[in-house]
């Protein structure tokens, strides 16, 4: 297989009839597809196990570690049908929303949240069909009956999203949908599980639980997507293994002003924990149709790069877009053009006292600090969680991060990780040795040349498995 010139920040392109075959899975690897987000919003489980079965037989095949994250769907809420598909509204109609199964007309609408009469309050804003329509809530009978006043919008459409940034909703984070997709994705190798608009770390920890009394490795991205998550990204963060702006709701949900500051301070803080972060949404939109995206979009890819993100995501733009191969080679050139102006002045990760990981994170953000000192070729790190790969490029140095493993799930799952280039490695005799052999590797594989310098670290005595606790400067010969 051609192989892409490496770049640091990853590509996560979603699956769906434009790319579900395993030849189109192929092209987009080829073309440099890093992760496959399986949305399952869409789709059965027969049709996502043909996808993954794919992915796996390409990583077997041709020897890689392409990571799938499986997207749960979460507590979507939408409007019901509309007689004749819909009607015109205008500023100052008064609608009623009902939560009993109706054809809907001017006098009702059904809304499928039983418990919205109780969880709403007036004054409250209701957002539907992403922004074209936004309603106000005039009064509640507590029950069963919502009456609003159209603020904006002029048609309202049958089974269109709904939004509710002002309200505080009861719903579980974990439907009973998510529920059943999850017993399934739990017997599968996927590496990532996204948990879809996440309020609080308790959502976040409630998945955890789920996953690891089902024995699994996979990591969990919270989503963001709601005001009260935005409230508690602190502790969301600490609680998750990866977390994705997810700019579609959020963009809705909050005032769209606040998105391009959020989206910053959301990655600087993940990267200053050491958790990985995706941007989504919207990042190549026109390219559903078109060959070539618009100026706006090129900009706003290089200005996510620019901010430090680990990864970016394509949503439709490979699942039914006319172009999905043509999507990632576009990515790849932005990319690439991008992280030559990368600067992190001012923006380099410390290691908190606070942290139980103190001694460690020491170690791993020094390793990259002593390889830009020295300009090293590259920091090997040593592995069985991940974590010290998060944390060495959470610093983001200026040469590459070679990491070994011997769990081939936590390789999988560090392909999403910027800068990381996984291998996989399961001898560790003793310290010395297994330094010298995996710098071999990495000569015998054309990563390094001879003469090169590397920034080794590990833990010592590697059979223990502690923590990383050395560093130690290493000539390749």
């Amino acid at each position: 297989m051609a192989k892409v010139k490496k770049r640091n920040t990853k590509i996560v392109a979603t699956v769906g009839p434009a790319s579900s075959s395993y030849g189109s899975l192929l092209g987009l690897v080829k073309a440099g597809v890093n992760v496959f987000r399986l949305n399952f919003s869409h789709g059965t489980h027969d049709q996502h196990q043909e996808v993954i079965d794919a992915i796996t037989k390409i990583n077997e095949r041709f020897n890689l570690l392409i990571g799938i994250l499986a997207d749960l769907q979460g507590p979507k809420i939408r409007i019901g049908d509309l007689e004749a598909d819909g009607f015109r509204i205008s500023q100052g109609d008064i609608l009623h929303f009902v939560n009993k199964p109706c054809m809907g007309t001017r006098e009702q609408i059904y809304m499928s949240y039983d418990n919205f009469p109780q969880d709403v309050k007036e004054g409250e804003k209701i957002v539907l069909d992403d922004g074209k329509v936004v309603l106000e809530v005039l009064e509640t009978n507590h029950k069963d009956n919502v009456k609003l006043v159209v603020v904006h919008g002029d048609h309202i459409s049958s089974r269109k999203g709904v939004n509710l940034p002002d309200t505080v909703i009861s719903l579980p984070s974990l439907t009973e949908k998510d529920r059943k997709d999850l017993d399934f994705i739990l017997t599968q190798p996927i590496h990532w599980i996204a948990l879809s608009f996440v309020r609080s770390a308790d959502d976040v920890l409630e998945l955890r639980e789920k996953i690891d009394a089902a024995g699994h490795p996979a990591k969990v991205v919270s989503k963001i997507e709601k005001p009260q998550a935005i409230r508690s990204i602190d502790k969301i963060i600490k609680a998750s293994d990866g977390i994705m702006v997810a700019r579609g709701d959020l963009g809705v949900e909050v005032p769209m002003e606040r998105l391009p500051s959020l989206q910053k301070i959301i990655i600087s803080k993940c990267m200053q924990r050491g958790t990985p972060v995706i941007v989504a949404t919207q990042l190549m939109d026109s390219m559903i149709n078109n060959p070539s995206p618009t100026r706006a979009e090129i900009l706003d890819v290089a200005n996510a790069v620019l901010d430090g993100t680990d990864a970016v995501m394509l949503s439709a733009e490979t699942a039914v877009g006319k172009h999905p191969i043509k999507v990632i080679e576009a990515m790849n050139k932005i990319i690439k053009e991008a992280e030559k102006n990368y600067d992190l002045t001012g923006k380099r990760t410390k290691a908190s006292r606070k942290s139980s990981t103190y001694y460690s994170d020491v170690i791993c953000i020094n390793a990259g600090k002593t390889a830009d000192d020295i300009g090293a070729k590259g920091i090997v790190g040593i592995t069985i969680s991940g974590y010290t790969a998060y944390k060495i490029s959470s610093y983001r140095p200026q040469c590459k991060i070679f990491i070994f493993s011997n769990q081939h799930s936590t390789l999988c799952a560090l392909n999403l990780v910027w800068g990381v280039r996984a291998y996989y490695y399961d001898k560790f005799t003793s310290t010395d040795e297994t330094i010298s052999d995996v710098n071999r590797i990495l000569l015998n594989s054309k990563a390094v040349r001879k003469g090169d310098y590397l920034v080794n670290t590990g833990s010592m005595p590697l059979r223990r498995r502690f923590r990383t606790n050395f560093l130690k400067i290493t000539l390749v010969d």
